[in-house]
């Protein structure tokens, strides 16, 4: 014992002598400190991060001479000597182009922008500071090529290169890794439950089809965010965001927003982090009151059914309701009921509450690395789908289990959503109707007054206006205790004949796993990885065909990759990347995507690449299983043993029983798929009276969409001009869309009479079904950015953007493909930094072209608009602070990019950042 007492003591003394503290600080070449700067010892894990001072401190067991690497994203990285233990080294930073930025989505490994062999477009922590958006995610939409469409305040949906709606299912959205899909929806609702805005290290957006290396979803595009890990990112951060939000239609209203992250590396083994973000303001009110169908109907059309007015979807033929006593003299004409303006039917609150927390584990102090994250969410908004749906209380969360160092991961995590108190306010106005008068006594009313005015010498639209007048009588008037009772009945009840609850507690559980091999094999960089997914729908029947319990499916997904550079000589250097990946559903054949692309450096200045790649989208869970009446049709999916679970009653027309057909029959959401007329051409039979016109449809069940995609592009620099251009062209086969069909009620399709009886009669029910389009789809076009310094140090970026759709709609009438893009878009941007000591500016320009809006809700046109942001800032380095004040849509002319949303107005801030 004193021998090995004294051993130790002297053991601890080497290692403690062995030691090596060097400090320094880190700022750019105006002498404003950098924040979040690596600096690791070159050869190991070893290393550190600047504080918010630009200030570090690095203790190695490793004594001088080595050398350390002082690097951060948006500047040149720089190597320096250590000589001696305790040295202090002031670093300058040499500011960098957007092309040295580093990413990992491309090719799901670390490389520059510039050798990308793909577009991709970036948007880190400088680019989240200086934006003149109103926080980070809404900052996206001045990218290059991004499409940014306005659901409300809180849901903001991003999409590349067209065929965008709300219900984006064919772009994907990944934070730290984890798919925030809503598993009852299937698509990202925006940042509603993503991150806050102090924890984000970078974003990432990869336009266009990514199947190779990320699967069935990665058809469009994707947005990666990643969050800062606290071993290199600790301390308390925090903003506060006060403001207003201005629309004609609803005023000045108070918008604010506030979010803290904490986060603390207790030694080299375990850190750990928590966020929490809380925003709340007035959404943008939707007060259209146009006609859906005919723009120059008003309320006082007969048939009127107002774009943001509810209720008077519920359309019927009076002459084919009347009784034969009085047929006759009652017009062949369609009525609607009196709706209720949205503005009746929700309060227009938009609130985000969400809160993440991470534990992180080092067992053995390098860069293995296990991690378990937590993340939940809750919100308020509006969403437009189908219909108009007001988003009260949606809770969602994921946990993750991630093990992972600098060349493998392996990580699990499960999404959960809960719909809370979420309804669909066209049947919430379509039932309040109904709580005082239902359809039945409404229409009978009306025929049995216009009538009795008719045979006392009434004109018919005198006979018109007494019918309407007593159908209204005893009308709940918006804000009544009558209406406000019925409303709330309404939204607490999930059966959509009598409420309008929106109901659902679904689920899906995912891994994924990924090998580099590049440590281990000189001559190429190999990966392999793969994937499972498993959804558990649950909405209890009142989205899916679930009402007998949850529906479970799953699919999963391998892959590789090869990556080789070869040195052509001094000058020229060629990247080569091959990719492949086999997926399989449990509903559908599996598929292979491969990509193949090349990328040839010159001169280090210039880098030319081109790629080709195949992807495929497999069907969505709504494509699948929704079951769900929606007002003027039926939404049913088409998985196989979908179509005899969705089952109806309809009532039979008097002209129907007089053919002996009863006074009800029910039907199966079968009848779409395999008894239908085109709905086109039952217009065109309304039109004509002449039965030949009618053409069947009976559309194919679904079956995954396929896209083969060629891409070529250019980066390149010439002294301080940056340009990054690229182009493409898809070719979609068996696309997905929705194609509406009119089922009669008796009668086989085809056989010229029973069902053109039905038709004639009204007896027939419209269903829109999921399939695939008979024709090719194509689409193409292409985008490129400018940015350089003007006037010494002013930032002045400046993008264009082509997009195209190929599709003869002339032939397939009733397809619809959502393209939903604007033909030109044109992005610009000048700012400084540092105009004077401490303070920057920046200012943000945005046109888009006019283009037309087609979905599912309603279509139109979306005239063209131009947009200005802008924000000054000032930074208080004795405070830590930054202050910010920025206003969005400075110019005030308010605009819309989808049909059926409220306009967007101004946003005036101002903010405070604390320590990041």
């Amino acid at each position: 014992m004193k021998t090995i007492i004294p051993f130790i003591f002297l053991l601890f003394c080497s290692l403690s002598y062995s030691q090596t503290t060097i400090s320094g600080s880190v700022k750019d070449e105006s002498g404003q400190p950098l924040p979040g700067a690596n600096i690791i010892i070159v050869g190991t894990t070893t290393g550190t991060v600047s504080d918010f001072d630009g200030n570090f401190e690095l203790t190695s067991n490793q004594n001088p001479p080595f050398s350390i690497k002082i690097s951060i994203v948006g500047f040149e990285a720089t190597t320096r000597e250590i000589t001696e233990k305790g040295q202090n080294i002031a670093i300058i930073l040499k500011e960098g182009t957007s092309l040295d930025a580093v990413v990992i989505s491309a090719s799901r490994t670390p490389e520059r922008i510039f050798e990308s062999p793909v577009t991709v477009e970036r948007f880190g922590i400088k680019d989240i500071k200086n934006t003149a958006s109103a926080d980070f995610y809404d900052g996206l939409e001045n990218l290059k090529g991004v499409d940014v469409n306005t659901n409300s305040l809180t849901f903001k949906s991003i999409n590349t290169r067209g065929f965008a709606t709300f219900a984006n299912n064919r772009f994907m959205q990944l934070v730290d890794g984890m798919d925030n899909s809503t598993p009852a929806l299937n698509f990202p609702i925006g940042n509603l439950v993503g991150m806050i805005e102090t924890d984000v290290q970078s974003v990432e957006l990869l336009p266009g089809a990514s199947s190779a290396l990320y699967g069935a979803n990665a058809f469009n595009g994707i947005l990666f965010m990643r969050s800062k890990n606290p071993f290199d990112h600790h301390g308390i951060s925090a903003y506060y965001k006060q403001g207003i939000t201005s629309q004609e239609s609803a005023g000045d209203n108070t918008y604010r927003d506030f979010g803290i992250r904490a986060a603390h590396k207790f030694n080299d083994v375990f850190a750990a982090k928590v966020n929490f973000a809380y925003l709340k303001g007035t959404d943008w009110a939707a007060t259209s009151e146009i006609d859906k169908i005919d723009p120059s109907r008003t309320r006082a059309d007969l048939d009127y059914d107002g774009i943001n007015v509810y209720g008077d979807e519920v359309s019927a033929n009076i002459r084919s309701l009347a009784p034969e006593s009085v047929k006759g003299i009652i017009p062949n004409v369609d009525i609607s009921r009196t709706g209720y303006n949205e503005r009746d039917l929700t309060n227009y609150n938009a609130e985000s509450v969400k809160a993440d927390w991470g534990l992180y584990l080092r067992p053995w102090k390098d860069d293995f690395e296990i991690q378990y994250v937590g993340k939940v969410g809750t919100g308020s908004t509006i969403y437009q789908g189908t219909n108009r749906y007001n988003i009260a209380n949606f809770f969602q969360q994921q946990h993750k289990l991630e093990f992972k160092n600098d060349n493998f991961f392996l990580r699990g995590y499960v999404v959960a959503d809960k719909a809370g108190d979420s309804y669909d306010m066209v049947f919430t106005g379509i039932n309040i109707n109904r709580a005082w008068k239902s359809d039945e006594q409404w229409f009978g009313e009306y025929i049995q007054t216009f009538a009795g005015a008719t045979l006392g010498g009434a004109t018919e639209s005198q006979a018109h206006a007494a019918a309407r007048a007593q159908a209204e009588s005893g009308r709940f008037e918006p804000g009544s205790p009558e209406f406000i009772a019925a409303f709330n009945r309404s939204i607490n009840d999930p059966d959509l004949s009598t409420g309008s609850k929106f109901q659902d507690a679904s689920k899906y559980y995912h891994s994924d796993a990924n090998y580099n091999f590049g440590h281990l094999i000189d001559w190429a960089e190999i990966q392999v990885g793969g994937s499972y997914r498993r959804y558990s729908l649950n909405s209890s029947g009142t989205i899916y065909t679930d009402s007998d319990g949850p529906i479970d499916y799953s699919e999963f997904g391998i892959y590789t990759q090869i990556q080789k550079n070869i040195e052509l000589n001094d000058l020229l250097e060629l990247k080569l990347t091959g990719s492949i990946r086999y997926d399989k559903s449990e509903f559908f054949d599996g598929f292979y995507s491969p990509r193949l692309s090349a990328g040839l450096t010159i001169n280090e200045n210039h880098n030319i690449r081109a790629s080709v790649q195949t992807g495929f989208r497999n069907p969505t869970t709504q494509d699948l299983f929704i079951g769900l009446d929606a007002g003027r049709a039926i939404l049913v999916g088409s998985a196989p043993d979908n179509l005899d679970r969705y089952t109806r009653t309809f009532d039979i027309s008097n002209e129907g029983q007089a053919l002996g057909q009863g006074s009800s029959v029910t039907q199966t959401g079968r009848v779409a798929y395999e008894n239908s007329y085109t709905a086109s051409s039952v217009m065109e039979l309304a039109e004509t009276g002449n039965p030949a016109v009618l053409e069947v449809a009976n559309p194919d069940i679904i079956k995954p969409e396929q896209v083969s995609s060629v891409e070529v592009g250019y980066r390149g620099k010439f002294e301080n001009l940056i340009v990054d251009f690229s182009a493409y062209y898809n070719r979609y086969k068996d696309f997905i869309s929705q194609e509406v069909v009119i089922s009669p009620f008796y009668g086989t399709v085809g056989d010229n009479s029973l069902s053109v009886a039905a038709i004639a009669n009204d007896d027939f029910q419209p269903w829109s079904t999921y399939t695939n389009s008979p024709a090719d789809v194509n689409s193409y076009g292409a985008s490129i950015g400018i940015s350089t310094k003007v006037f010494g140090d002013f930032d002045l970026n400046g993008s264009y953007t082509y997009a195209k759709l190929d599709f003869d709609r002339s032939r397939f009438p009733d397809f619809t493909t959502n393209f939903n893009t604007p033909e030109h878009k044109f992005k610009a941007s000048f700012g400084n930094t540092e105009l004077f000591k401490n303070f920057g500016f920046n200012i943000a320009y945005r046109f888009s072209d006019d283009y037309f809006w087609e979905a599912t809700f309603g279509n139109g046109l979306v005239p063209e608009f131009h947009v200005v942001d802008a924000q000054i800032n000032l930074k208080v380095p004795s405070f830590k602070s930054t202050f910010k004040a920025g206003a969005t849509n400075l110019l005030g002319d308010e605009y819309f990019t989808a049909f059926g949303t409220g306009f967007i107005g101004s946003q005036y801030y101002i903010s405070w950042t604390i320590n990041n």
